[in-house]
């Protein structure tokens, strides 16, 4: 086992503060290019990432992610996106036809994209960079197309916030290993399990800062009630969809 890559990686953290020294286009091309090794389906790449480095058009994109200090002081956005738009482009002009705005071929795409953008983030931070994935991309991903002017069949998945670390992240929780990994077979949990499971992440100082400052019973309720209410996930969820068939895909198709 490479024990370097092995640590880098168990101890790897996201980062939200950024020095303001910009990152060199050809240093993210370089990365993105290596990324590009990472498996994809059928080999088709149906992806495309948008470098905004561009003050000003950082500055249109911060809003539709809500202005979080990643999006706004970092170096770089770099917006993958699922692109159906080039392949089919090269099927019609080779007398093909594709049949891909479907369901199947939307979530691979999704899941292709995902892969390419962790490609890069494990590059990225390897050549000395901090990034942070943006979670809102999905909530806004009307306005980002529009910023970014995707074509139709190109819709936005993940978001990396990329720049050079202004002081060393701290690492998240995570659970611990036990509650991940089934062998075999999938094992279900009792109660006293999911207690253990989730024992130290409710330990945490910063967990019951979280319920007091809620006002909340636990912390479960501070993500049920407070930072993932069905009703805003109910909403955004509408959104993206919209904004998926606006772009040629039935998803409930089969």
């Amino acid at each position: 086992m490479n024990t370097d890559i092995f640590q880098q990686l168990a101890s790897r953290a996201s980062v939200r503060k950024f020095t303001s020294a910009a990152v060199p286009y050809d240093l993210l091309e370089r990365l993105l290019a290596a990324a590009m090794q990472a498996p994809n389906t059928g080999n088709m790449q149906q992806y495309s990432v948008v470098i905004s480095a561009d003050e000003e058009q950082k500055a249109a994109l911060a809003p539709a992610h809500f202005s979080q200090p990643a999006a706004t002081g970092c170096a770089a956005m770099l917006t993958f996106c699922v692109d159906f738009n080039r392949f089919e482009h090269w099927c019609r002009i080779s007398d093909a036809t594709p049949g891909y705005n479907n369901f199947q071929a939307f979530l691979w795409g999704v899941i292709d994209t995902v892969i390419f953008a962790q490609q890069f983030n494990t590059l990225a931070e390897n050549a000395g960079l901090g990034c942070c994935y943006l979670g809102t991309t999905t909530y806004n991903a009307s306005d980002i197309a529009r910023i970014l002017d995707l074509p139709n069949r190109v819709v936005p998945v993940v978001t990396l916030a990329v720049g050079y670390p202004a002081s060393a992240p701290q690492m998240s929780d995570r659970l611990p290993a036990s509650a991940i990994i089934h062998r075999e077979k999938y094992h279900h949990y009792t109660d006293d399990d999911i207690r253990e499971c989730y024992a130290a992440k409710e330990a945490l100082e910063e967990s019951s800062r979280f319920v007091a400052e809620n006002g909340k019973k636990s912390l479960a309720q501070v993500f049920t009630d407070v930072r993932y209410p069905e009703s805003a996930n109910s909403q955004f969820s509408a959104i993206y969809l919209d904004m998926i068939e606006k772009c040629g895909f039935n998803l409930s198709s089969h």
